[in-house]
């Protein structure tokens, strides 16, 4: 009798536990994604088909979904954030809207990838690249700085889409690593002598056709075209500023699981499938050509390696892109 009762109970509790889990797999999860769509639907496809879990994603933008999140505050639908550059995550965190990462996947992550308060944690980085072409610029005529490009030699010979979050991240670390001072210095001379485009896409096919020396955006957009047709990157070279130097910053993009989350071990374990094997592989054989950042992850391999872009240390906790906007406007640049 107590043998079968045990049984029983053992059954029941299988039982439970089952149901419960099909309960939550059901239900899945909302992410809000800033993320390139393409890339985001790999990764929602890939942790679906592993788990079961069901995962919805919205799509927008970094600063829009940012500010959408902390104006819904507690109340907000979304289990997890995604973005493309990590300021919009530090505005989040900063209104206190991130349950803490989940230890374990922080683990999968070295620590230059991640903030230091682990709030959220990087999910992939891009780098800041000089594009050029090559029939205006040779080698030995390429900034060796993204500070040289302030010089009035550099004006009308040089773009960049300072509308964008791609481009008020870099200004961002740029911010964190010189100072106000120096940064309001630097876009009051961006403002003189840089010619602006919407969007990194039309910087590089401006760079492409001529109509200007060239341009600052992420590596990203040149290997994309390369892979296609390549007919906007033909006559364009990447140049990387290397040094540490703040052309040389490496934007982490990334995921965090809101507090206000009704599915928080589903939205942790999404994290976790993303940092971990099965979403940095989809970096290194997608077509994204962002980098994969998880510990002995391998990025795709006609990237130049992470370790080779001799990257300035940024604390991606403490990008300011509230400050960067008053900075921007008040440069005129926006």
């Amino acid at each position: 009798m107590k043998i079968a009762l045990s049984t029983l109970a053992g059954a029941a509790l299988a039982l439970g536990l089952t149901a419960g889990s099909a309960m939550a797999k059901d239900q899945g999860i909302v992410v809000y994604n800033a993320q390139h769509e393409s890339l985001a639907k790999e990764w929602a496809a890939g942790f679906t088909k592993e788990t079961g879990i069901k995962v919805t994603l919205r799509n927008g933008g970094d600063s829009d979904f940012s500010n959408q999140i902390v104006a819904e505050g507690a109340a907000s639908p979304a289990d997890v954030f995604l973005t493309e550059n990590s300021p919009a995550m530090a505005l989040v965190e900063a209104a206190g809207l991130f349950a803490p990462v989940d230890a374990d996947t922080l683990a999968q992550v070295p620590q230059e990838y991640q903030p230091s308060t682990g709030k959220w944690v990087g999910v992939a980085a891009r780098s800041t690249v000089f594009a050029y072409n090559k029939a205006k610029l040779k080698e030995d005529q390429l900034p060796k700085s993204l500070l040289d490009l302030a010089d009035p030699s550099w004006k009308g010979r040089w773009a960049a889409s300072p509308s964008g979050a791609d481009f008020q991240a870099i200004v961002s670390a740029l911010l964190e690593l010189k100072g106000e001072a120096a940064t309001a210095d630097w876009l009051k001379a961006m403002k003189e002598n840089f010619t602006a485009y919407k969007g990194n896409s039309t910087v590089m096919k401006a760079v492409n056709a001529g109509e200007i020396d060239g341009g600052v955006i992420y590596h990203y957009y040149y290997f994309g075209d390369q892979a296609k047709t390549g007919e906007n990157s033909g006559n364009v070279g990447l140049h990387y500023f290397k040094n540490q130097d703040p052309g040389a910053f490496v934007s982490v993009s990334g995921g965090g699981v809101l507090a206000s989350s009704k599915h928080p071990k589903e939205a942790q374990a999404f994290l976790k499938w993303v940092t971990g094997k099965g979403g940095q592989d989809v970096l290194k054989t997608g077509t994204s050509y962002e980098y994969a950042i998880g510990k002995d992850a391998q990025s795709n391999p006609k990237l130049v390696p992470l370790t080779d872009l001799q990257a300035p240390k940024v604390d991606p906790a403490m990008l300011n892109s509230k400050k960067v906007i008053d900075l921007m406007t008040q440069a005129g640049l926006l």
